[in-house]
């Protein structure tokens, strides 16, 4: 198991858990981030931070410091 930061651009897993606490939690799951949601990373900014990624049929950027929360595993 691994956080979403931590993962490769190109590789798909499946969200496991979904961390945080209150407004942060309610905002990505909001955003579609649920557990057994599969997503793929699909770009990572030149600095490192935002990371794109794919899911649900769109693309959506996430701050790495919100990625840190969402725990997957690897297809």
């Amino acid at each position: 198991m691994k956080t979403l930061n931590q993962m490769r651009i190109g590789k798909k897993a499946r969200i496991v858990a979904v961390g945080g606490e209150g407004a942060l939690r309610d905002r990505l799951l909001d955003m579609g981030l649920t557990p057994h949601t599969q997503v793929m990373i699909r770009k990572v900014a030149p600095m490192g931070d935002p990371i794109e990624l794919m899911l649900r049929g769109y693309e959506l950027t996430l701050r790495v410091d919100d990625a840190k929360n969402i725990v997957v595993e690897e297809d």
